[in-house]
């Protein structure tokens, strides 16, 4: 089993930062591409960004230029750094990564997602 689990959501200004983290646990073997989604309220789940092992990474339009994921392999954890946050940023944010187990099972888990709230 693989678990993901994010943290570093909360409630920030227009304009302001957050940072948030993804951490993967379990029989892992090897991480491949890791993304965030976010979902806002009444609307379908999104992808924000993703970035690869070899640490290419790619972003929605609207995102470009203000965020920016990173990863630590030796930490099993990804980042996104959010900066110039938008109200419409508003969402919470999921965390998903494709997983090669200690057993050679590929595994897709997602996290159980962080709220992260941009309003004055």
């Amino acid at each position: 089993q693989v678990q993901l689990v994010e943290s570093g959501g909360g409630l920030v200004q227009p304009g302001g930062s957050l940072r948030l983290s993804c951490a993967a646990s379990g029989s892992i073997f090897a991480i491949y591409d890791m993304s965030w989604y976010r979902q806002a309220p009444g609307k379908q789940r999104d992808l924000v960004a993703t970035i690869t092992r070899g640490t290419r990474s790619n972003y929605v339009d609207s995102v470009k230029g203000r965020f920016t994921i990173s990863r630590d392999d030796a930490r099993n954890t990804m980042y996104l750094q959010m900066n110039n946050l938008k109200p419409e940023d508003t969402a919470v944010y999921y965390c998903n990564a494709k997983v090669l187990t200690s057993t050679l099972v590929t595994l897709d888990p997602w996290g159980q997602g962080t709220l992260v709230t941009v309003s004055s």
